[in-house]
């Protein structure tokens, strides 16, 4: 199979279900967005963290790429002639959101309380870690905007929305097991 189909020279490419949308298109931003995302957690599962989050971030990986998948099918085609869905693969689920939420509790429960804002970075993990963050929440925005005007399965957005919570936990637990300090935000005070 050739990577080159040359087929979106003239700006348009197509969704599942062949539909033809300009490359600018609120769709393709969402699921190009989740598509950044995926590579910023590869970069930072690359970066020496520990095994269990390695593994933690490559479920997640895969389950972007199932995000990806749900934002780039055209909602009118979604159903195929025979009445099966376009779509083979397994959906976003309220369980997949519950395994965030169960490991932000395990990483919040390791962790000193919060009492301030943190400024992002303290070593270059970190710093990564808070740029997925970041791309996670444009994700989001972009996804809620896309749902406005097609909305597709809730249990998407809510997971976009709790893994950039997991994130951002997963940014202070980086902190304190590369053994950097926490650069907190205090206002007010003079440099």
């Amino acid at each position: 199979m050739k990577i080159y189909t040359k087929t979106g020279d003239s700006g348009t490419t197509a969704l599942f279900g062949g539909t033809r949308v300009p490359k600018h298109h609120i769709r393709i931003e969402s699921y190009g967005t989740v598509d950044e995302l995926n590579s910023h957690l590869g970069l930072l599962k690359d970066q020496g963290i520990a095994e269990h989050h390695q593994k933690f971030i490559q479920k997640i990986q895969e389950l972007l790429f199932t995000v990806g998948a749900i934002l780039a099918t055209d909602p009118k085609k979604a159903i195929l002639k025979s009445g099966k869905e376009r779509l083979n693969i397994p959906k976003i689920s309220k369980e997949h959101i519950e395994t965030l939420e169960r490991e932000i509790d395990r990483m919040e429960e390791e962790l000193p309380m919060m009492t301030h804002f943190v400024l992002p970075g303290g070593h270059p993990t970190v710093s990564i870690c808070h740029i997925a963050r970041c791309v996670c929440r444009r994700a989001e925005r972009i996804s809620t905007a896309l749902y406005d005007i097609e909305p597709f399965s809730k249990e998407t957005l809510v997971y976009l929305n709790r893994l950039s919570d997991y994130l951002f936990v997963l940014a202070r637990k980086l902190t304190y097991e590369v053994g950097a300090d926490e650069i907190k935000w205090i206002p007010n005070k003079t440099s």
